[in-house]
C-alpha cells in the first residue's frame, strides 16, 4: 500500500494509504481507461480520507494564502496556495 497524506500550512490534515480505498488503483485505472485514454500527468480524482475540514469541530475551510501540500509515496508531492476568487 502506498501513504497518501496532505498537509495544510505545514500541519498534518490527512493521512491515509491505498489499501484502505474502496477500489483499488489498478481497478480505477482499468474502469477509467475504459471510457477514454489516461496520459501521463493525468489526475483522477477519488475522494478524501478522514480529516476534511468541514469535520472538525469547528469547521476549518481553507483560506486564501493557505498552502496545500499532499503526496503519495513513490509518485511525488504537490503544493499549491490558495488564492481568493
Amino acid at each position: 500500500a502506498l501513504g497518501m497524506w496532505l498537509d495544510v500550512n505545514g500541519a498534518r490534515r490527512q493521512n491515509s494509504n491505498t489499501r484502505n480505498m474502496i477500489f483499488s488503483v489498478p481497478k480505477l485505472v482499468a474502469y477509467l481507461s475504459g471510457f477514454f485514454t489516461l496520459e501521463p500527468g493525468d489526475v483522477i480524482s477519488t475522494g478524501t480520507p478522514a480529516g476534511v475540514g468541514l469535520g472538525m469541530k469547528p469547521p476549518c475551510f481553507l483560506a486564501p494564502g493557505d498552502v496545500v501540500t499532499l503526496g503519495i509515496d513513490g509518485l511525488g508531492t504537490q503544493t499549491q496556495r490558495v488564492v481568493a476568487e
